[in-house]
């Protein structure tokens, strides 16, 4: 493909746009490009993902990529539709800016002759007084037009209302686009479809600030074959920090895609070409019980986020769930996040394990787990358990403290140590 647009177009990244024929036009050159990440949480999340994929791809173009994280919009919060935030105390945001300030550099590519430059919009939001901000800034933007965004709009509508101080949030980040824009030439922001409102917002202050036209696009919400939107596992966000989603959860979320959406998400978030996807889509048509799209989709996801040797680590734990593997090749940490949604029990050494059975749902009393036992369908840490008489020793607790049951191939549990 020529053009990173017809790339990012063909791979479903593109939403919106100010100006499609200019923006394809801009882009045959190089443009300094941006996209802010507000730290209203402790982590970004599978929407802040597809943003970073957007920034690759440009990057790889040969564009100037400038990653901001919002240490002062952050501060505010973006307005959601439904409800006022709670405002973080300035320790807390400084703290997180950190924090996704180091995702967003782990993501993006900083081994190249193009790297990514990265800010902090506190640093010139700061010094501005209130009176400067309101003269310099406030009197370009108009009231009628800040209410009609989406957001704002529906909170205007709610019993709730909204206060100054989310309403003013699009103001701030029109200010970032004008101050990148006279500081570093830059001529393009990319944000999520929900943003559109936003980003329109800084392209109209500096065509009233500056005299200038610039661009702006938005990504899609994505979604799957029954209209939800993706991005949620049991209820719980997608994060990209694996103390919030471990790397097995997360490897686990793409490899339970539905096979109608894997093509689209192959698509989005991995850098296989035309073909490659195409001869996958091929196998879900196919042989859709291999998986070899999901679990393509799941390593290059995975390994973009966590690392290869985080996503081998979760690829040996399934393995060893399937009991193809030794779980005693497994850390202590993965082992546990392979086990965190297994029925539970726990045991003490010396104690029958035909307890444990019982205690863990495998079986319904102590006469059928012996009789289960006897007839060899059940096996510890994916070791045969032949005896009906067994009890727990030392060894059975994997890293000292976990233990993997399990009745006939797909019924298990895990077993915690006690004292």
């Amino acid at each position: 493909m020529s053009n990173v647009f017809d790339e990012l177009s063909w791979r479903g990244l593109v939403a919106q746009t100010t100006d499609e024929a200019a923006l394809r036009e801009a882009l045959g050159g190089r443009l300094t490009v941006y996209c802010g990440f507000d730290p209203t949480a402790p982590s970004l999340h599978f929407g802040n993902l597809v943003q970073l994929i957007v920034l690759r791809h440009l990057q790889r173009a040969g564009h100037r990529v400038l990653g901001l994280v919002g240490g002062s919009t952050g501060l505010i919060g973006d307005p959601r539709p439904t409800s006022e935030r709670v405002l973080k105390t300035k320790e807390q945001t400084a703290a997180d800016v950190e924090r996704i300030a180091a995702q967003v550099r782990r993501i993006l590519d900083v081994d190249t002759d193009n790297p990514p430059e990265f800010v902090n919009n506190l640093d010139w939001t700061a010094p501005i007084s209130a009176l400067d901000f309101l003269r310099d800034y406030g009197k370009y933007f108009r009231v009628n037009q800040m209410i009609k965004k989406d957001a704002v709009a529906a909170r205007l509508d709610s019993d709730q209302g909204i206060s100054y101080t989310e309403f003013s949030y699009q103001i701030l980040q029109a200010l970032d686009y004008l101050h990148l824009h006279r500081e570093y030439g830059c001529t393009l922001q990319t944000g999520g479809q929900d943003q559109w409102g936003n980003l329109t917002s800084g392209v109209d202050l500096i065509g009233r600030a500056e005299g200038a036209s610039v661009h702006a696009f938005t990504t899609p919400l994505l979604t799957d074959s029954s209209g939800e939107k993706f991005g949620k596992s049991a209820g719980n966000a997608i994060w990209l920090d694996p103390s919030m989603t471990s790397p097995y959860a997360f490897y686990q979320y793409w490899l339970n895609t539905e096979d109608a959406s894997v093509v689209m998400l192959l698509k989005v978030f991995t850098d296989r070409t035309a073909e490659d996807i195409a001869d996958l889509e091929r196998q879900v048509a196919e042989e859709p019980f291999r998986r070899a799209a999901q679990r393509a989709l799941a390593a290059d996801v995975t390994t973009l986020v966590h690392g290869a040797e985080a996503t081998a680590a979760v690829q040996r734990a399934s393995q060893v769930l399937f009991g193809k593997e030794d779980p005693a090749s497994l850390d202590a940490g993965t082992l546990r996040d392979a086990c965190a949604e297994l029925p539970r029990a726990r045991a003490a050494v010396g104690d029958e394990v035909i307890d444990a059975i019982v205690a863990s749902g495998l079986a319904e009393s102590r006469k059928a787990a012996r009789r289960t036992v006897s007839e060899g369908g059940v096996s510890l840490n994916n070791r045969k358990v032949d005896d009906p008489e067994a009890r727990w020793t030392d060894e059975d607790f994997l890293n000292g403290d976990l233990a993997l049951l399990k009745r006939g191939r797909k019924s298990m549990a895990a077993v915690e140590r006690s004292a």
